[in-house]
């Protein structure tokens, strides 16, 4: 279904597929520095609700120009004058776009560069996996602005982060970038290419069976909103369903046979 990748009706997004699965999701309004609009919004929704029906095997989330999302769209805002009820209802769109990435199964590599601030941040940490350049920086300057938090901050980046760091970045305007970035959890690769690099883990990730995916990008993100005793649970029906899968027995097949690769540092 990946050839009907030209069917879907967006401006502010490009989407291309290859041979082995892997969807490149590309924001392009980069004359905006990818800031996320009402419009950009609901296309994320409909692009991340399809594509993991579509068979994409694993998706790179990456962007135009030099910066990679610098969040709301602040001149959109203010012109509209939203009243807070209206406004509750543009963070609920951006939670139902951010959850269909979480939590649709296919993972997503985040190839970031240049600004990662306030809702660009949270775009991002709704990926499985994020890959900074040298030029990448993190901010969540909201408390500057006279703004809080609205895309879901205050679950995913303080779960990368911690509530602490969290709160700082958001009363100071603290800037991380390169390897206090990457120590902090805000990236888990720090490369001269991020592309290049999102690209490489997309195909790893390709390669596995489909169902282990699906049970990776998104069985751990509800877990973690369980109980411990909920989630031990959940976890146990997961596996029975994924380790006994067929192709998990023919991969452990090769496996005895020492016919498969073998895990081993580089």
């Amino acid at each position: 279904m990946l050839d009907k990748i030209d069917s879907f009706e967006i401006e502010n997004l490009m989407l291309s597929a290859d041979e082995n699965g892997i969807v490149q999701v590309v924001l392009s309004r980069a004359e905006k520095r990818n800031a996320l609009n009402a419009q950009t919004i609901e296309e994320l929704i409909e692009v991340f609700s399809r594509l993991p029906r579509m068979g994409a095997r694993a998706i790179v989330l990456k962007a135009e120009g030099d910066h990679f999302c610098a969040g709301l769209d602040l001149i959109e805002h203010h012109n509209e004058q939203r009243r807070p009820e209206e406004f509750m209802h543009v963070c609920l769109r951006w939670h139902e776009a951010f959850n269909k990435m979480e939590y649709g199964g296919v993972p997503i590599i985040a190839a970031l560069k240049g600004a990662v601030v306030g809702g660009g941040l949270e775009l991002a940490s709704s990926a499985h996996v994020r890959v900074a350049d040298q030029s990448t920086y993190f901010a969540l300057p909201e408390g500057q602005r006279g703004l809080f938090t609205g895309g879901g901050a205050t679950i995913r980046v303080a779960d990368l982060v911690g509530k602490a760091r969290m709160i700082d970045m958001m009363l100071t305007g603290r800037v991380y970038k390169e390897q206090e970035a990457l120590d902090v959890g805000l990236c888990q690769y720090l490369v001269e290419d991020s592309e290049a690099m999102a690209m490489k883990v997309a195909r790893a990730a390709a390669e596995n069976p489909v169902l282990s995916n699906f049970a990776i990008c998104s069985a751990i993100s509800h877990m973690q909103n369980m109980s411990a005793l909920d989630a031990a649970y959940s976890e146990a029906v997961v596996a029975g369903i994924v380790n006994t899968q067929p192709e998990s027995n023919a991969r452990l097949e090769a496996f005895a046979n020492k016919t498969a690769p073998r895990t081993r540092p580089t």
